[in-house]
C-alpha cells in the first residue's frame, strides 16, 4: 500500500504529533509499504530525504514563535499537490486539521481517494496560547474552534483519537465517532530493567547529576501548557525532606523562567535542564535511571511520556485531568492530583520517595498497563483501518460506475417521450 503522511512538525521538531507520526511512518516502511511523509522543513527551505520505503518531503517554512525549533509550512499548496500527484498515494493519514489537513481535502476531491485524520488535540490546547488581553473572550474563541471542528471532522472518511477519553469528547460536541486507537510504545525500548553500575555512573556523569541520588523526572515540552511551573513548585516542598534531585528533560519557550523560578526556590543547584534527549540519544536509559515520573500537564489527549513512563517501570504522579486517568490509574500504578493542587502532588512525590517498595509496586503494575499499548497494535489496528477505508472506496466508486449508464438510459427514456 502507498501512504502519505501529513504533519507540520517531524522529527527532529517536537511535539507529540511529530513523534507519533515518526513511529507510524517508519514502522509502517518497515513492513514494506511505500511512505511518504509531507512535513514543513526544519531547515526553511524545501528538501526531500529517501531511507528505503519511506521518502520525507519537506515543505518551505517559517518560525514558529510558540515552539524552539519548531516551524511551520509556508504556503506550501504547490509544492503539497505536487508531491502527493508524484506518489499517488493509495490513502492520506493527515496529523493536522487545519493548513495541511485542508489542503489533503482538496487533493481528495480531485483524486477520489480516502483521507483519515489524527486528532492530537483539543481546542482547550490553543486557549493556553491567547494573549492576557483576549482572556475574556475564551469561551467564545473556544466555541468558534468547536464549530470548525464540527464542519471539518465531517470531511474525512474517518478520524481517530488515541483514547476514548477524547473520542467522547469529539463526539459530545460534534457527533462524529472517532475510532480509539492508541499511539503505543516501543515496549522493547522502554522497559524496567536496571541499568548496571558502570552505565548508570556514565549517564549521570554526562546529565551532571551527583551519583546515587533519587530522581524526579520530567520529560516535555518546556511551554505554558505543560504546567512545568507547577512540577517545580511540587518538587520543590519535596526535595526539601528528600536528597533527591529534579531532572526536566526538554526544551521550549518557558525554560529561562522555569529556571529562575528554580533560582527564587533556592533549589537550582538540584534542578537540571539538559535539553531535548531523543530515543536514539538515550531517552530510554533516562527513564531507567529515574526513581518516579511527574507531569502537571492538564491538556493531553494521551501522554506519549505516560506511556513511555509506565513501559519503564516507574510509579507516575499526574493531574485528574483530560485522558490521564486512563494511563495513570490513582493508586494503582501512580497518584492523581485535582488540577492546582500542588500540595497534593508534593505529598505523593515525597510518599513514594520515601516508601521505595510502595514506588516499586506500582512501577510494576504500570509496566503491565503499559503492556496493552504495545506499539505492534497501534500499527496493526492503522494498516486495518487503511485496508478498509481503501476497500469502501473502492466499492463506492465501483458501484457509482455500475449506476451511471442506467442513469443515462433513464435521462434517454425521458427524452424519447
Amino acid at each position: 500500500m502507498r501512504i502519505a503522511y501529513i504533519t507540520q512538525s517531524y522529527p527532529p521538531m517536537i511535539s507529540g504529533a511529530a513523534i507519533v507520526a515518526r513511529n507510524i511512518a517508519e514502522n509502517m516502511a518497515a513492513r514494506g509499504h511505500s511512505v511518504l511523509v509531507m512535513a514543513a522543513s526544519d531547515r526553511g527551505e524545501s528538501y526531500r530525504s529517501i531511507n528505503g520505503n519511506l521518502m520525507v518531503l519537506r515543505m518551505r517554512s517559517c518560525h514558529n514563535p510558540n515552539r524552539v525549533g519548531g516551524r511551520v509550512a509556508l504556503f506550501p499548496r504547490g509544492t503539497f499537490m505536487q508531491g502527493l500527484r508524484n506518489f499517488h498515494p493509495d490513502v492520506i493519514h493527515t496529523h493536522d486539521v487545519l493548513q495541511l489537513g485542508v489542503l489533503s481535502l482538496l487533493y481528495k476531491r480531485t483524486h477520489d481517494l480516502p483521507v483519515l485524520l489524527t486528532a492530537h488535540a483539543l481546542p482547550n490546547f490553543a486557549l493556553r496560547y491567547l494573549p492576557a488581553s483576549l482572556s475574556h473572550c475564551e469561551h467564545v474563541i473556544e466555541d468558534c474552534l468547536w464549530k470548525y471542528a464540527r464542519w471539518v471532522l465531517r470531511k474525512f472518511d474517518a478520524v481517530t483519537t488515541p483514547t476514548q477519553t477524547t473520542s467522547a469528547t469529539i463526539f459530545k460536541m460534534t457527533e462524529i465517532q472517532p475510532y480509539s486507537i492508541s499511539n503505543g510504545v516501543d515496549l522493547e525500548s522502554f522497559k524496567p530493567t536496571r541499568l548496571r553500575p558502570q552505565e548508570e555512573t556514565g549517564i549521570r556523569n554526562r546529565l551532571g547529576l551527583p551519583q546515587k541520588v533519587p530522581l524526579i523526572l520530567h520529560v516535555g515540552r518546556l511551554d505554558i501548557d505543560k504546567g512545568v511551573d507547577r512540577v517545580i513548585m511540587a518538587a520543590a516542598t519535596s526535595m526539601s525532606r528528600t536528597n533527591a534531585h529534579l531532572l526536566l528533560v526538554g526544551d521550549g519557550c518557558q525554560k529561562p523562567a522555569l529556571q529562575a523560578l528554580c533560582r527564587t526556590l533556592r533549589i537550582e543547584e538540584r534542578c537540571h535542564f539538559p535539553g531535548y534527549i531523543m530515543k536514539e540519544q538515550g531517552l530510554p536509559e533516562v527513564y531507567r535511571l529515574a526513581h518516579l515520573f511527574v507531569t502537571a500537564s492538564e491538556i493531553e489527549t494521551q501522554g506519549i511520556v505516560l506511556l513511555e513512563a509506565a513501559a519503564s517501570g516507574l510509579p507516575i504522579v499526574a493531574l485528574r485531568a483530560t485522558s490521564i486517568p486512563e494511563i495513570v490509574h490513582d493508586g494503582v500504578n501512580g497518584c492523581l492530583a485535582e488540577p492546582g493542587d500542588t500540595s497534593a502532588m508534593s505529598e505523593a512525590i515525597t510518599a513514594l520517595l520515601l516508601h521505595p517498595g510502595k514506588a516499586r509496586s506500582m512501577g510494576e503494575a504500570g509496566r503491565q498497563l503499559a503492556m496493552s499499548h504495545d506499539i505492534g497494535n497501534m500499527l496493526d489496528r492503522y494498516e486495518l483501518l487503511y485496508t478498509d477505508l481503501a476497500r469502501q472506496h473502492t466499492a463506492q466508486r465501483n458501484q457509482e460506475k455500475s449506476r451511471t449508464p442506467r442513469m443515462w438510459k433513464h435521462v434517454r427514456d425521458w427524452i424519447k417521450l
